[in-house]
């Protein structure tokens, strides 16, 4: 690697049922890092949980219609460092053990449990090597529904009703509350994204098989009461000059989708519509992201998120949640709400990471 620039070490694909889009976000992100002014070290975590090293090609990770790309481990392990240092090592197959880089910056990809949750995070404390986004905190926080609206409510924020039910807790035990909620409900993972496992609930006697298909994904449910509007999102920049807002963008679903789940966000562009921005009036559009801000320090959110809501016909605004890994192929409404703002994709990215090495290094 060339010791006049910087390194970064793209972490990518996982242990949880995001894998998948993991690798695809990590296509995207290899394709817009400036290569005059960084070496790449890219890393695949399999399904196994092991670390190997990667193609850094982003076409070896793009989406195609045969379907997602996916992790397949390689010979060349990646050994991280024993001690709080920044190189990795890399092992071969017949078990020698060579230096691989000196890591400036960590890019972590990874969506759902196991990574986006404060896992990776956490490594990352421990080796002192800084990395984007947010901290351990604010991401097991981003990644847990439950305590993310609990942060939300003790800010002031508006915010749908929900029952959650514990791991092994039968939906009949609380069932009154439940039914207090009305119709319709989402039933939904407390600790998954990308819709996975989500289903609307218009008739109690759903309800059972909704929750046994969100235990699937997480043993913690959340059953929320169904709200009403226009699914608006703002992306939330942790630049080096502060904080920023973009404009708002829509989602906009056809073809029998009753939300954007996983179906459409992935295999029904032709029934998905992404307005960036969004068609709002310009009071509502600041409000909404005066909520987004507001939503990102809530939760103590670095580096990026996503912030979702639900605009109603009369103009109020309900938080639905905040994603503090979004996805970020270039398709992505993260990063299509910052073009529409000004700032192109390979101007986020590097944005990020120059803000990732401005912050020191260790706990924070």
């Amino acid at each position: 690697m060339s010791a006049s620039r910087r390194t970064v070490a793209v972490l990518f694909g996982g242990r949880s049922s995001e894998h998948e889009v993991s690798c695809t976000t990590a296509g995207g992100v290899l394709g817009a890092i400036d290569r005059e002014r960084w070496d790449v070290v890219a890393v695949g975590i399999g399904r196994d949980g092991s670390w190997t090293l990667q193609s850094d090609d982003p076409s070896q990770w793009s989406q195609t219609e045969d379907g997602m790309p996916h992790v397949v481990p390689s010979e060349h392990r990646v050994l991280l460092p024993a001690a709080a240092d920044t190189t990795m090592w890399r092992q071969e197959r017949g078990g020698a053990v060579t230096p691989l880089a000196h890591v400036d910056v960590a890019f972590p990809l990874l969506h759902g449990p196991w990574g986006e949750d404060g896992t990776i995070q956490g490594a990352m404390e421990l080796l002192d090597v800084r990395y984007v986004g947010s901290g351990v905190l604010a991401s097991a926080m981003g990644m847990d529904k439950q305590f993310m609206k609990s942060a939300f409510r003790a800010q002031g924020l508006p915010v749908a009703d929900d029952v959650v039910l514990a791991p092994g807790e039968s939906p009949d035990a609380v069932r009154e509350q439940i039914e207090a909620l009305g119709l319709p409900v989402f039933v939904k993972p407390a600790r998954a994204g990308s819709s996975m496992g989500i289903s609307r609930v218009d008739s109690w006697d759903q309800l059972h098989a909704a929750v046994a298909d969100a235990v699937k994904h997480d043993p913690k449910v959340l059953i929320e009461r169904g709200m009403s509007g226009r699914e608006i999102e703002t992306a939330v920049l942790g630049a080096r000059d502060g904080v920023r807002t973009s404009l708002p963008g829509e989602i906009v679903t056809g073809g029998g989708h009753a939300f954007y789940d996983f179906e459409a966000k992935y295999f029904d562009a032709a029934h998905v519509r992404l307005d960036c921005p969004a068609d709002l009036p310009a009071d509502d559009a600041a409000h909404i992201r005066t909520l987004a801000a507001r939503a990102y320090a809530s939760v103590a959110a670095e580096g990026l998120a996503r912030v979702d809501v639900f605009y109603a016909p009369d103009g109020t605004v309900t938080v639905n949640e905040i994603n503090t890994m979004p996805g970020f192929t270039p398709t992505s409404m993260y990063p299509r709400m910052w073009a529409a703002s000004g700032m192109t994709y390979p101007d986020l990215v590097e944005e990020l990471m120059q803000a990732a090495l401005a912050r020191p290094a260790g706990l924070r």
